[in-house]
């Protein structure tokens, strides 16, 4: 399941690091967060190292949509509610601001990414939230309108449209910045201890550390686990789909994506909360929408991204926790990671130089307010839920009822175990626990994968890891 993105660069493999250095900053992680935020401290003349446990955007960064845009869906009039005009307005602004630091980076490193300004989209069957959303927009100082018909073929009241927004290729964006940086591929970090980073073969020795991972790793302190969940959601790269100019997004259920890149239509949707799609049929839902919408399409790649969701939908960039003060953290993007990236790196490098960011307080990974609570309570039910049904039984017979190229939860010998039922080979055995926090792990039938449902973990059907927070494998020893 490679998405165009990989289909369409490569980027040229780094060493491992396999020895021990000293560094200004130290950022855990290259995808875009990780590497736009070494880039910003290189132009601030700050030598940092970027730690990547695989390869230089092998993590979300591949799978996205790639939509620069301050556009997330119809939040406006509800961040105008929920937290004031002023939050809401540096939220707005902060992500308006990214969209022009990237073209800003494209044109003095003569980037060829495929950047292109287009308008952005988010429509709803309910015309008058559209009406709001646009009124709302308007007052955060946004260019945007009502717009009563638009070009995809989805049943709708309208939508609003965001003037100037952005979409590029990913990766051959993240090629040409990582050309300047210093990067350590295939070195993932073991543990993190005051300011010293072991890896699988060397040591980093850094005044700062940044935790770029998408998840954070490190449990205690932060207690990120308990502020965030992880969803999923599904890609497919159409040709023959015809031209849609534009980028969108639905509100509401049965909301789908749209964009294009180049001759390819890529439409996304059927999200999820990780760890809880053990009906499947994701890809087969997703296909039959496309087939209905565009019957004379073809399907030449499809994909699925996973992203984190604080209580707030708001990120958390800063301080990792307050004893810490060398720590800094990015994360909890929710479906907006490329622009929310940038933000990031120019917070965390202001932070880092000593300078005052005016948006650093709206992102604030300290913030805490009661709206939060609501979302904190029902991901903490779900950790309970997760944890609790290690200790439940499963029927005997629940092994012989899976059907090939199936996997599920079942009674060995041993105790529980999630098995995999392979093709014309032995069963493949995983452990049924998650190694992060112990929750156990549910069957995708979508991707093959283990998932944890508490704290969206991911492991292949043989139990080698996918995604964090896990830092290992759920291998049967």
């Amino acid at each position: 399941m490679e998405s165009i993105w990989r289909k369409t660069c490569t980027i040229e493999e780094r060493e491992t690091l396999n020895r021990e250095i000293q560094t200004e900053v130290a950022v855990i992680g290259a995808g875009m967060a990780g590497l736009l935020t070494a880039y910003q401290l290189k132009k601030a003349s700050v030598h940092a190292v970027v730690l990547e446990a695989k390869r230089i955007g092998n993590g979300q960064t591949k799978n996205t949509t790639a939509k620069i845009t301050s556009q997330h869906g119809l939040f406006c009039d509800a961040f105008i509610r929920k937290k004031g005009q002023k939050t809401a307005g540096q939220y707005v602004q902060a992500n308006q601001k990214a969209i022009e630091e990237y073209e800003q980076i494209i044109q003095e490193n003569n980037i060829e990414c495929d950047f292109e300004r287009t308008s952005s989209y988010v429509y709803s069957k309910n015309e008058k939230k559209l009406r709001n959303e646009a009124k709302a927009a308007a007052k955060l100082g946004i260019a945007a309108s009502y717009v009563r018909h638009i070009e995809i073929p989805v049943p709708c009241a309208g939508a609003v449209r965001f003037e100037g927004q952005a979409q590029f290729h990913p990766l051959k964006f993240m090629k040409a910045i990582a050309e300047q940086l210093e990067i350590y591929e295939n070195t993932p970090v073991r543990k993190v201890e005051g300011n010293l980073i072991q890896t699988a073969q060397g040591i980093v020795k850094a005044d700062k550390i940044v935790f770029a991972t998408h998840y954070p790793f490190v449990n205690f302190p932060g207690l990120y686990f308990t502020r965030m969940h992880q969803e999923r959601s599904y890609v497919l790269a159409l040709e023959d789909a015809g031209v849609i100019n534009g980028m969108y997004i639905g509100d509401g259920e049965e909301s789908y994506s749209f964009r294009r890149y180049g001759k390819y239509l890529l439409f996304g949707g059927q999200g999820h909360r990780t760890g809880e799609n053990t009906g499947g049929k994701r890809y087969e839902m997703l296909r039959q929408k496309a087939k209905q919408f565009f019957p004379d399409a073809k399907e030449v790649a499809h994909w699925s991204a996973q992203d984190c969701i604080t209580s707030d939908q708001v990120p958390f960039v800063g301080k990792y926790a307050k004893t810490r003060p060398g720590w800094f953290v990015a994360t909890g993007f929710q479906k907006w990671g490329m622009t929310s990236s940038m933000v990031a790196s120019k917070i965390l490098c202001d932070m880092i130089c000593g300078v005052e960011n005016p948006y650093a307080k709206t992102f604030s990974s300290r913030r805490f307010s009661t709206e939060e609570v609501p979302q904190i309570l029902k991901d903490g039910a779900k950790a309970v839920n997760g944890l609790s049904k290690r200790f439940f039984q499963v029927p005997e017979k629940a092994r012989e009822e899976l059907e090939t190229g199936h996997g599920g939860i079942v009674k060995t010998k041993t105790g529980k175990a999630g098995v995999y039922k392979m093709e014309g080979e032995r069963d493949c055995k995983v452990q049924s626990a998650c190694c992060h926090l112990g929750c156990q792990v549910a069957w995708n039938p979508d991707e093959k994968t283990w998932e944890c449902p508490c704290h969206g973990s991911r492991f292949d059907c043989h139990g080698n890891l996918l995604d964090g927070p896990a830092q290992e494998g759920i291998q049967y020893e």
